[in-house]
């Protein structure tokens, strides 16, 4: 029987799953290409930097083999680029069925939604362009990219960063950011029929609990894992005149995360996504610093 599901990977403490730009972009695609292939269909979703967040429907058998497969291309891809190895195999994946009851499926969208606005990255999910964030109730809606039909196999490969892409349908749009535009493959005429109106779905992102973990927490940081992540080779370098954090002493190690803590407001779990290593390292180092 196809149910409503919310799945989650756990949050990494030691690295990330996107470091760029072009790694958010290929994890967009890649959910995209997940979507033709699996036999789900996605509501709602959004990347964090070290975690992942769906509303999907479906049998959970195939919700199942969505994840799994989207975390096995995914790998394959940062094996290539980063040379990392198994690194998302140790990522638990939580699949939990949303209740068939009044409001329970517009409070796990809103959740999802506002993960960016929870972690400070953004004032809104509209902001956010890696997920479902400025899907629903647009006023341009997906009207403007360049059709799949109009790319040749060769560029499409090359865009996608796989040869799996003969199942795209022929009328997806590919828009200004490299994606296909979730609009193609989003469920939108549901999820703007679940809410109704623009508003209501507004009332429930500002009562979700990301929403309230923000206003708790209005202190944590504003700047993005990738931000600190591209600035630390030149924070190595002027520092300590090295090209890794595993190049330097303990002590250098310590003043490095006391650098980050002061330059970026950042918090121990966020240093420890950034440098690559456990919270409590990144904690024991900041408090011998």
């Amino acid at each position: 029987m196809r149910k409503c599901y919310l799945v989650s990977t756990d949050h990494l403490e030691e690295g990330l799953w996107f470091r760029d730009d072009e790694d958010f972009i290929t994890g967009m695609n890649y959910v995209a290409i997940q979507a033709v292939r699996g036999r789900v269909t996605v509501l709602a979703f959004i990347l964090m930097s070290n975690h992942l967040h769906f509303v999907v429907n479906g049998r959970w058998e195939d919700v199942k083999v969505f994840i799994d497969a989207l975390k096995c291309r995914y790998s394959r891809y940062l094996r290539n680029k980063y040379g990392e190895k198994e690194f998302l195999r140790r990522n638990s994946v939580d699949i939990q069925e949303v209740e068939d009851v009044e409001d329970a499926v517009r409070r796990v969208i809103a959740y999802v939604q506002m993960n960016c606005v929870a972690a400070n990255i953004c004032l809104a999910p509209s902001q956010y362009p890696w997920g479902t964030g400025d899907v629903f109730f647009s006023s341009t809606g997906k009207t403007s990219g360049t059709r799949v039909d109009q790319l040749s196999k060769r560029k499409l490969i090359k865009l996608m960063h796989t040869n799996d892409v003969d199942a795209l349908p022929a009328d997806w749009l590919i828009g200004p950011g490299g994606y296909i535009l979730p609009e193609c493959y989003v469920n939108t005429r549901y999820v703007e029929q679940l809410y109704g109106t623009p508003g209501r779905m507004n009332y429930f992102l500002n009562t979700s609990s990301k929403a309230q973990k923000r206003l708790e927490n209005q202190h944590l940081p504003s700047f993005r894992d990738q931000n600190i992540l591209a600035a630390l080779p030149d924070l190595y370098r002027t520092l300590f005149g090295k090209k890794h954090f595993g190049d330097l002493n303990a002590d250098e190690q310590a003043e490095c995360l006391r650098q980050i803590r002061y330059r970026f407001s950042a918090d121990p779990k966020q240093i420890a996504r950034v440098v690559g290593i456990t919270y409590a390292d990144a904690a024991q180092l900041l408090d011998r610093a």
